[in-house]
């Protein structure tokens, strides 16, 4: 399979119109400035490389960044918001289309890229399958002496008829970027791929024509199926990271009610809102800007800011943020922030700062492709030469054993190195209940030298479990019975535990304040300790959430909640720290209730009250001291430490964007997947170097066996499929470990 290359833009081709940038400069505290477009056209590292470059190099600019998944730039300089244009221009002169920010559009055009290579695919195979019948019926026929020149140039008239439409069609994505390379001025690896897809029908086509023995239509389309598979394969890999800032994204693009200062309402798109607007905000509905609640007290679900899953009380005066999901009671919130000024858009770019570093870790037949295509040229050409100048054969031998080298040398072995290993060790782990989600992962989780675990859903099970003991069970019993009238979480945790008892009738529920039920006795109420016994002794700090009860005759008392840690835990860490690994515990949570988790699973360092930049300062940290971290989370707040960490782990049960972006997901209550994913990734690794070594072994017996004319390329393509047999044997070893 091929290493990814660099598409650029094609040659003559007229790239997007460029639009006025001035409408997205923003102008930061610091007196900076800063552009956010996307750009179309970028394919590859190479790419990103060319644009930063090249605005590098304009005055007053101090970065310029380019997300390879999103396709985001952002720009960073100081001047007048006009030099915006003058970036734009820069950007469109190298052949690429600056557009607005839309990952609607992003997504459209990487589909449109999927389907093509997805027909290419099944052309290829479809072709390839039917010739390989007639190639195998010819060469049976001709061992047998059964075959007569006539059938035998029937057979080879149509293969020629069925490989050269198959191959135009389903070699145009390699044609189009050999074509681009080369009209810049470059090379790549495509070059060498098309020239042995094309000129080895053509010889084989001269044969056909001429009543030569041998054809060899079946080795280009074999060689272009298996191509289109590694293309395609790591296309769609790069839309990981791309998904989860879309679905960040779409969080806020619900439309928002907006109350008039004539009192009346008007539904708008959220792009319309603007600071010092009043949305209102019913229950259940998201909150679609960072703003201040002005009316209205409730519950919001502030997962995506503190990762407690304990909904948080809000009431006039306190801050709320996009993204957020209001729980209970309308609200009406002042807007103070909007767009990219939101605590979630700053998630969003954190996310794709994160991503941007991850993007620079390329797999290591990437890394040798610069040279290996111009070398393959030289070979081939050398071949060419000097068989025909200083051989003394003719020009067509010549050819045939030049194209002999350019099959022989085809990167499949190294290309199949990686992947092969990667696709047993992902198998293996499927069955574990481990979904491997990033084309690199396994590399990196080889390299893991210290394990980062949030809490609340990971560690812990996040299902608040009433700690019961030493409380009367009659007033617990009258307290569930009000409890089955909410769905707050601690609410319907309390009921779970008394399943048996009856709800009661005429509850009412205070939004953010808790139950109160009116008896002849007297009054019941169940929720905050403010609202259901506020002249109760203070008993102290929690470690957890708490409700408190009070009803005539006993003394009001405190129901305390727990999050149980996952039932190996505490194994799991013992594990990693036996194998050398440091593990350390970073959750947004209260310190009370890290403090208890850390104790119970046997972690000596941890850090509570953590908001999402803040553990992402950490990884950080951690990274500047030289380690490799393997984040595992769960939460929305720690999508942008997934993405920051070397390597990332989630469980299944966690947010949609959190799965999205980390590299592997888990099934299951236990951890013990996080221990199986390292240690197959580290003998993945062990197998990726041998299979590197074999590949290159391989081009050191049978490129000089090619330049010296001893090898067809019937027997070069054979060769080839033989290297990559060995390497994807060799990872089979993986599965049987």
């Amino acid at each position: 399979m091929s290493a990814p290359v660099c598409e650029l833009p094609a040659s003559g081709a007229t790239s997007a119109p460029a639009v006025d940038p001035l409408p997205f400069v923003r102008s930061e505290a610091d007196g900076s400035r800063v552009l956010h477009l996307m750009v179309e056209g970028v394919h590859c590292g190479g790419c990103v490389r060319r644009i930063e470059r090249a605005l590098q190099g304009e005055p007053d600019v101090e970065s310029a960044r380019v997300n390879l998944t999103t396709r985001r730039l952002v720009v960073r300089w100081r001047g007048p918001a006009e030099r915006a244009r003058a970036f734009v221009e820069r950007v469109v002169r190298l052949g690429y289309g600056a557009v607005p920010y839309d990952p609607e559009r992003l997504t459209e055009g990487e589909a449109r890229e999927e389907k093509e290579l997805l027909r290419a695919l099944a052309v290829a195979g479809f072709a390839a399958g039917n010739v390989m019948l007639l190639a195998v019926s010819d060469w049976a026929g001709q061992a047998s002496g059964d075959m007569g020149p006539a059938t035998r140039a029937l057979f080879h008239w149509i293969e020629a008829l069925i490989a050269f439409p198959a191959i135009f069609h389903a070699g145009r994505p390699f044609f189009r970027s050999a074509l681009s390379a080369l009209s810049a001025g470059h090379t790549n690896m495509d070059v060498p791929i098309s020239l042995a897809v094309l000129i080895t029908p053509l010889v084989s086509l001269h044969a056909t024509v001429t009543g030569g023995p041998h054809v060899w239509f079946d080795s280009a389309l074999t060689l272009l199926f298996f191509l289109l598979i590694g293309r395609y394969l790591d296309r769609r890999a790069r839309g990981v990271a791309r998904s989860a800032v879309e679905r960040l994204v779409a969080l806020t693009r619900t439309p928002v009610t907006l109350l008039l200062p004539d009192g009346t309402t008007r539904s708008v798109r959220p792009e319309e809102v603007r600071p010092g607007d009043v949305a209102l905000v019913a229950a259940g509905e998201r909150i679609p800007a960072d703003g201040t609640v002005e009316a209205g007290t409730g519950s919001v679900d502030t997962s995506a800011i503190t990762g407690e899953t304990v909904p948080r009380r809000v009431a006039p005066g306190e801050r709320v943020f996009a993204g957020t999901v209001n729980l209970e009671a309308p609200l009406r919130v002042r807007v103070d922030a909007v767009g990219e000024d939101t605590l979630l858009a700053e998630i969003v770019r954190l996310m794709e700062a994160a991503e941007q570093r991850r993007g620079r870790h390329v797999a290591l037949a990437d890394r040798i492709a610069g040279w290996y295509a111009p070398a393959v040229h030289t070979l081939a050409a050398l071949a060419f030469a000097g068989w025909w100048l200083l051989g003394g054969v003719d020009w067509q031998q010549a050819l045939l054993i030049a194209t002999s080298v350019l099959i022989i040398t085809c990167p499949c072995a190294l290309g199949l190195a990686v992947p092969a290993v990667q696709v047993i060790a992902s198998g293996r782990l499927l069955q574990r209940g481990v979904l491997l989600k990033s084309a690199t992962a396994l590399e990196r989780f080889a390299r893991v030298d210290t394990v980062v675990f949030d809490k609340t859903g990971t560690l812990t099970e996040d299902r608040p479990t009433p700690r019961l003991a030493g409380l009367p069970e009659p007033a617990l019993r009258t307290a569930a019975s009000l409890a089955h009238a909410s769905r707050h979480p601690l609410a319907r945790a309390l009921a779970a535990a008394f399943p048996h008892v009856p709800p009661a009738e005429g509850v009412e529920e205070v939004p953010g304040e808790g139950l109160r039920l009116v008896t002849p006795e007297g009054e019941m109420r169940l929720g905050r300790r403010a609202f259901a016994a506020p002249g109760a002794p203070d008993p102290g700090p929690a470690d957890g959430p708490e409700l408190w009860f009070s009803a005539p005759g006993i003394t009001p008392f405190r129901i305390p909640f727990t999050d149980r840690p996952r039932p190996d835990a505490a194994t799991v860490v013992a594990e990693l720290r036996r194998r050398g690994l440091a593990v350390l515990l970073l959750s947004g949570d209260r310190g009370p209730a890290v403090e208890r988790i850390a104790r119970e699973t046997g972690i000596g360092d941890w850090k509570a009250e953590l908001r999402p930049d803040d553990k992402v300062r950490e990884l950080e940290a951690l990274r500047a001291a030289g380690r490799r971290v393997l984040m595992v989370g769960d939460g929305l707040n720690d999508a942008p430490a997934l993405a920051a960490a070397h390597a990332s782990i989630s469980p299944a049960s966690a947010v949609d964007i959190s799965r999205t972006a980390a590299d592997a997901v888990f099934q299951g209550r236990l951890l013990a997947p996080v221990v199986e994913v390292l240690d197959v990734a580290r003998r993945a690794e062990r197998l990726v170097v041998q299979n590197l070594a074999l590949a290159f072994a391989y081009n050191a017996v049978a490129v000089p066996l090619a330049m010296a004319g001893l090898v067809t390329p019937l027997v070069a393509a054979i060769a080839m499929s033989s290297s990559s047999l060995t390497v994807v044997g060799n990872a089979m070893r993986l599965a049987r470990a």
